[in-house]
């Protein structure tokens, strides 16, 4: 019987010599497949999947396990070299929320490179505010009146033009009459009212909801009201809509895109259908636009804080003041907390996608997620769908559930979103467009349509840098106004859903 070949199988997601204990199989690799490791080769102890990963030494049960210089887990039995890990012998062991020391000095940072661009082609606003996009939104106050919002829209939408109209949309969301006056859910309505890539709102009530159109206000927008029950139905106040959205239209005739300070741009960033990859290639390229945007002087915003559960000391590290660090424990205190109080824990965040891609443990996942973050100081820490004010790097504590995450990051006033998959993740944004970046080049090959720049490249750190700034040009792109695949495929009204965070009564 002849040896296996020895095959280059294992790749260590960040090259630290004798740091990681475990490897990255880029193709399927059969039981007995001799994998290259530190100092020689290993024969597999089992069929492992490609983006799985494979043992590159020998791990006692209970001890930790290192993948990216960091831990992803413990030991669930001993694990031998050359043996699979995956569910089966990894898992997360106790984790206590650390301490925020003061640092000695702000954090020392320097951009990975100069900003290829200082401004964009945008909208200004007749309050000074930057827009990428210039839409009309048909707002419902109530889940009730949202079908009729999403009527309204798409008959406007077909009828109703303007040189410099990006379209009519329907802000649907799912909040119901029982949201106590007063709480988040008015604010979120509010702060999507009031987005900048909003030209104009036509709010649409039933009539008897708690939420009135009285809660809701743009202080700069031609905000109009119609109610279904005073106009007699839904026919009527279809027919109704049109001419109003016809002269919000008329008056956005004069407006035209204009050269912006990219200083004036807020990103937020996105990653769903993760996969093994996701840490290795498109989260670390697009950390390398999100630095590129906070030289220029712009905001970029990291959320889905469950995912950074496991990689919170990183973020710590670079916290720009001592509160900013005290409020990331806050947070991860909080979710632990959370998931408690409703029979369930932080490690069930990844999904059936994320591990079948390779991901193990919620501490793997997070510590490749924080990466698109960049490597800038982080300089705010801000609740959901706040606000974000502060420039470079904010945190905004937003669930994991992309569509809620992305929802807090434009109410908080992001005006372009980047979205990283490795699975393949169908999501658009309005009125913030959405760019989605795939992991490899085989993802974005199979889903072109989907899908608007490949990362599958980057698996370097000049690849990383090179792709990085291409993509950042793809952002200015989008910004100016050419359409993301989610925009051309009609992508993101459904995708508007708020996190319930007032009472429902």
């Amino acid at each position: 019987m002849t040896a296996p070949t020895p095959t280059g199988a294992v790749v260590p997601l960040v090259p630290r010599d004798g740091a990681d204990d475990v490897g990255l199989v880029r193709d399927d690799v059969a039981r007995g497949t001799l994998i290259r490791v530190s100092g020689g080769t290993v024969a597999v102890t089992d069929d492992i999947p490609a983006g799985h990963k494979a043992a590159v030494r020998a791990v006692a049960e209970s001890a930790p396990v290192h993948k990216y210089g960091e831990v992803i887990g413990v030991a669930l039995r001993d694990i031998p070299p050359g043996a699979h890990v995956h569910l089966h012998n990894l898992g997360v062991g106790p984790h206590s929320v650390g301490v925020a020391a003061p640092p000695a000095r702000p954090p020392v940072w320097t951009p990975p490179a100069a900003p290829t661009r200082d401004h964009f082609l945008g909208y200004r606003r007749a309050d000074g505010r930057a827009a990428t996009r210039n839409y009309i939104a048909v707002l419902p106050t109530v889940n009730c009146s949202s079908t009729v919002a999403r009527m309204i829209a798409h008959t406007a939408d077909a009828r109703v033009t303007a040189p410099s109209l990006d379209g009519v949309i329907a802000l649907a969301h799912d909040l119901g009459c029982g949201m106590a006056e007063g709480t988040a859910g008015d604010d979120i309505l509010r702060r999507y009212a009031g987005h900048a890539n909003v030209a104009g709102v036509l709010m649409v009530s039933r009539g008897c909801e708690i939420n009135q159109p009285g809660n809701i206000f743009g202080d700069a927008l031609a905000v109009e009201t119609l109610v279904i029950q005073d106009l007699g139905g839904t026919a009527a106040t279809v027919n109704a809509a049109l001419d109003r959205v016809e002269a919000m239209a008329a008056r956005t005739a004069g407006v035209e895109r204009m050269p912006i300070p990219v200083a004036e741009l807020t990103l937020g960033l996105q990653c769903g259908g993760s996969d093994a990859y996701s840490g290795l290639t498109a989260n670390p390229t697009l950390g390398v636009a999100a630095d590129l945007l906070v030289a220029a002087g712009g905001r970029v915003v990291l959320g889905e804080t469950p995912e950074i559960y496991g990689a919170e000391h990183l973020l710590r590290r670079r916290a720009a003041t001592p509160p900013v660090g005290r409020r990331i424990d806050e947070l991860i205190a909080w979710w632990q907390a959370y998931t408690a109080r409703n029979d369930a824990e932080l490690d069930n965040n990844p999904s059936v996608g994320n591990r079948a891609g390779g991901i193990t443990t919620i501490w793997e996942k997070s510590l490749g997620a924080v990466l698109k973050g960049g490597t800038s100081p982080l300089n705010d820490v801000v609740a959901y769908a706040e606000p974000v004010t502060a420039p470079g790097l904010t945190l905004m504590d937003t669930p994991g559930y992309d569509p809620v995450s992305a929802t807090g990051m434009v109410a908080g006033g992001a005006n372009l979103l980047a979205f990283t998959t490795g699975r393949g993740s169908v999501f658009g944004s309005r009125p913030a467009p959405c760019l989605k970046i795939s992991t490899t080049a085989g993802l974005y090959d199979r889903m072109r349509g989907d899908i608007d720049f490949d990362a599958g490249s980057a698996m370097s750190s000049d690849e990383q840098l090179r792709q990085g700034t291409l993509l950042f040009e793809a952002l200015m792109d989008m910004a100016s106004g050419t359409p993301s695949k989610s925009e051309e495929l009609g992508f993101g009204t459904e995708e508007i859903v708020p996190w319930r965070m007032g009472a429902v009564v």
